[in-house]
């Protein structure tokens, strides 16, 4: 019975441990990733503004061939809607709305996930010439977990900074081949 009772209590100081820990947390996260792509910066915005297109980069959208799509208005202009929706838990279910579109170098958009957790995130992808034939894109997100799922926070920018780049280095093959 001893045993059973200091399992409990440690358990449940492991659980307390966390709320204290998610309490002290930011609940908002940030990430940023960024490549240099051998092509010129016009024809990579006009790749990367039409939301379709990330089924060929995206290693989200990549994930799972089978997951339905849809998309509602014109690709590439505000107000465009890209949905998804998998039963791979990794992918899960959500869409995606352009929102505006800046001098032909910025497109933001808002993620609204609803599986495998409800969240919203801010996305911008932006080109930049470095040279003639060379852009530099970056693409960021930003978002919040409010408390006590801002604990994910700690794990949540890693991962995604690493799927963001994967999906940058697809985009550079694309563009540059």
């Amino acid at each position: 019975m001893n045993i059973l009772l200091t399992i409990l209590i440690i358990i449940a100081a492991l659980f307390v441990l966390l709320l204290i820990t998610a309490a002290l947390m930011k609940k908002e996260y940030a990430v940023q990733q960024q490549a240099i792509i051998n092509k010129n910066s016009r024809e990579v915005f006009d790749y990367i503004k039409l939301l379709k297109n990330q089924r060929s980069f995206n290693k989200w959208a990549m994930m799972d061939p089978d997951a339905k799509m849809d998309y509602i208005g014109t690709d590439g202009t505000v107000g465009f809607i890209y949905t998804w929706d998998s039963e791979n838990k990794n992918v899960g279910k959500g869409e995606q709305e352009i929102k505006s579109i800046s001098d032909n170098t910025r497109i933001d958009s808002e993620v609204r996930f609803e599986k495998p957790f409800k969240n919203v995130a801010d996305v911008f992808m932006e080109t930049k010439a470095v040279s003639e034939n060379q852009t530099r894109v970056t693409w960021a997100m930003n978002g919040k977990n409010p408390y006590p799922m801002n604990i994910m926070n700690l794990i949540i920018p890693g991962m995604l900074s690493k799927d963001m780049g994967t999906s940058l280095n697809n985009l550079k093959n694309i563009m540059e081949n």
